[in-house]
């Protein structure tokens, strides 16, 4: 049975024929599509994919077995499955990572991801992309959301985009209901939470001024932006958007 609707479906032909380039997506796996192993949404995340491919000539993918191919899951830094990593038409990195299936509101976030990579440029404001062109360190985002949270396509797009625009920043969704643990290290109590280098945390989906203030913290080039939410009375900080406990929904939403 078709993960995507026939409307979905239909809107995402039309979108795909309007951009100009091809852009491929890794889909790492642990070989368990057949439903062995511990990878519990590795065979959906590669049937999604494999729909999207589907629609457009202008979406291209590869499955790789982690397993069977450890240097490619090394060289694209891939240490959790499922995983994807995309790709513009020259086969360069974009060094945007999905980590756990795109599913929800996700899904939306990968079609913006590929419709970016096709056009060859980012939504980002000049101001931004300048900022972004002076960093000489490297930069690892870390956005981790769950597939109902409405807030967190905006905080994994941001990331995604600087990304793109600099070759010292990658960013990683990362599905906080499929990787328990890392959520749990990094204290996950609302998504979405994004970690840069270990060391800037933020709470919510902040405006792209203020995203940037924090990756440009995290190197050294910033000081670390005050919390734009403000402090509750009892001194705690708000979190915004929904807990990591809700249970999975695989519906797509644009």
């Amino acid at each position: 049975m078709p993960l995507l609707s026939a409307r979905d479906r239909s809107y995402l032909q039309d979108l795909f024929q309007k951009v100009p380039n091809k852009a491929k997506v890794l889909v790492f796996t642990d070989g368990s599509e057949s439903g062995q192993n511990n990878c519990q949404y590795c065979g959906q995340t590669v049937e999604l994919i494999q729909e999207l491919a589907s629609l457009s000539d202008r979406v291209e993918y590869e499955v790789v077995d982690i397993r069977a191919e450890p240097a490619k899951a090394q060289l694209y830094e891939v240490d959790k499955v499922p995983a994807l990593v995309l790709l513009r038409q020259d086969g360069t990195d974009t060094r945007a990572r999905y980590f756990g299936i795109p599913a929800g509101y996700e899904f939306g976030s990968l079609i913006e991801d590929l419709v970016d990579i096709s056009n060859e440029k980012t939504r980002l404001s000049e101001a931004t992309r300048q900022k972004l062109s002076q960093i000489t360190q490297p930069v690892h985002i870390q956005v981790f959301v769950t597939p109902t949270c409405p807030y967190c396509p905006k905080a994994v797009r941001l990331a995604h985009q600087f990304a793109m625009e600099s070759p010292f920043v990658r960013a990683d969704m990362v599905e906080a209901l499929e990787f328990p643990e890392l959520a749990d290290r990094y204290g996950v109590y609302g998504v979405p939470k994004t970690v840069i280098n270990e060391r800037e945390e933020v709470e919510g989906a902040v405006p792209e001024a203020v995203m940037l203030q924090h990756v440009l913290a995290a190197v050294g080039m910033a000081a670390s932006p005050e919390d734009p939410w403000g402090v509750e009375e009892d001194g705690e900080e708000h979190h915004h958007g929904h807990d990591h406990e809700h249970g999975h929904d695989h519906d797509h939403h644009h």
